[in-house]
């Protein structure tokens, strides 16, 4: 086996335990967060089923980016949507054989490409031509929008100009996940995609892209508005006799 398979499968190995390693702790670090306060961004839901209706809303629909301006929701909703049929494409590379109805995803995913790409190109332009985004837009915003561009490019440089052998990235994959490294195509825009994709897994944590998991423990957006049905009682705010 080549010295850059044994290197890029340790720094898959490395990749994917910094990657789960520290969203479990980011996530673990945001549950145990106190949130005294009721504070749901109104109009708000009264029950938890309609948090968690309203939290659907998000995921799927970006409501809240909507209601804030449309052309903004609209990159970014491109940009997600193609991302997630994105990443359901490459899924075939660690499952054998692959599931029928992945088997029909995987076409409509190239043209997830181009959505996410689009709108990648939207939400990075619109950080350089709006005069207050700009402002508060900071060096890391721009790598991290480099970054996913660099990853669509080199994706689709390896299947319009350099084709790669999907069939031995399947196999090094599949050696990956049993334990046993299999070799890997010798080519420059294959470690390149590879490298970029390694490097956003070792940042993800640590970044603004955490935002992902983030939503889900935002107390503007999973509390219930039912400050009138019940009273809330932040614990350092309790009398004396309550904790006796």
């Amino acid at each position: 086996m080549s010295t850059a398979s044994l290197v890029f499968a340790a720094l898959f190995y490395a990749a994917v335990a910094v990657l789960v390693g520290g969203l479990a702790w980011r996530i673990r670090l945001y549950a145990r967060t106190p949130a005294p306060l009721r504070i749901p961004t109104t109009p708000a839901p009264r029950t938890r089923g309609g948090v968690a209706l309203r939290l659907a809303r998000e995921v799927a629909l970006f409501e809240s980016l909507f209601k804030g301006g449309v052309w903004l929701w609209l990159f970014a909703w491109l940009f997600h949507a193609g991302l997630a049929l994105v990443l359901l494409r490459h899924l075939r590379y660690f499952v054998e054989p692959v599931w029928a109805w992945l088997a029909f995803v995987v076409p409509l995913g190239v043209y997830a490409g181009f959505a996410m790409l689009a709108g990648l190109a939207g939400l990075w332009v619109r950080r350089v031509a709006v005069e207050r985004v700009r402002y508060i837009s900071t060096p890391s915003d721009h790598l991290m929008l480099a970054l996913l561009v660099a990853i669509g490019l080199s994706g689709f440089a390896m299947k319009y100009l350099a084709h790669t052998d999907v069939v031995a990235v399947k196999a090094f994959f599949l050696g990956l996940m049993r334990l046993d490294p299999q070799p890997l195509p010798a080519d420059p825009v294959l470690w390149l995609h590879l490298s970029l994709v390694a490097a956003l897994m070792l940042v993800f944590p640590f970044s603004k892209l955490l935002h992902a998991p983030g939503l889900f423990f935002s107390p503007s957006r999973n509390q219930p508005d039912d400050s009138r049905e019940r009273r809330h009682l932040a614990a350092w705010a309790a009398p004396l006799d309550s904790h006796r």
